[in-house]
């Protein structure tokens, strides 16, 4: 209420940025509020749209909303403000268009984003999301391996390596990324979840983490399936 009090007394769009900031924070779970993040980043467009990352922030809010179309609006804002100033956002909209199907569009935004921060493996990881949703098995494997070089034993990569790899056929070595995606996220902290996903409530990363382990032993399990169905069919 002191924040909202003194923003409303003296209206300052820096300050209504860094409050919006504090309840964005998800290394801080007592602060953390989107609704709040939301309010304070909102007032503070209404008086300085060129706040850096402003919109940037705005756009990751909706997207956790799933509002996904507000945030291509806001994201685009901040992309068509800021440009290559603040390459994060070319990696937030890949995020929003892989949500909205535009999987070709993501890739050429995550592929942009990694030209600056070519060693980050997140964005290595999302890139290979899209480029899977989009049917580009081969372009996903080269993505894969280029993090694992960084990373070797992440979870994350492991598991999109082993999805390309079973769509490409190549069963066996689908089977070898599976095993070990599935021995590193047995290893992982809901912290180190956390970490993984920015922005998102720090209360939901057990949950969340356990959602990423079902979806590698689910991973895992259809892998052996093809091939104890391809051997019993040679024989």
């Amino acid at each position: 209420m002191y924040e909202i009090g003194s923003t409303m007394l003296f209206p300052n769009a820096e300050r209504e940025f860094g409050y919006g900031e504090e309840h964005f924070d998800d290394t801080k779970p007592e602060a953390y509020n989107i609704r709040l993040a939301e309010y304070f980043f909102s007032k503070a467009a209404k008086s300085d749209t060129a706040i850096p990352y402003l919109y940037h922030e705005l756009a990751r809010i909706a997207f956790l909303n799933a509002d996904y179309q507000q945030a291509l609006v806001d994201i685009n804002l901040q992309i068509s403000l800021h440009g290559d100033s603040e390459p994060k956002a070319y990696y937030v909209r890949g995020l929003i268009e892989g949500y909205m199907g535009l999987y070709d569009a993501a890739a050429t935004d995550y592929a942009h984003f990694l030209t600056f921060e070519p060693h980050n493996w997140a964005a290595k990881n999302d890139e290979a999301w899209v480029l899977l949703k989009a049917k580009r098995y081969s372009e996903a494997l080269d993505v894969t391996n280029s993090g694992l070089a960084d990373v070797p034993a992440n979870a994350w990569l492991l598991n999109s390596k082993a999805t390309a790899l079973f769509e490409l056929g190549e069963y066996k070595q689908a089977l070898d990324a599976a095993q070990k995606a599935y021995t590193s996220v047995e290893n992982l902290t809901p912290q180190e979840w956390s970490i993984a996903y920015p922005g998102n409530d720090p209360a939901i990363a057990s949950e969340g983490l356990d959602v990423f382990r079902k979806s590698v032993v689910d991973n895992m399990h259809t892998i052996q399936s093809a091939i104890a169905s391809s051997t019993v069919q040679s024989k």
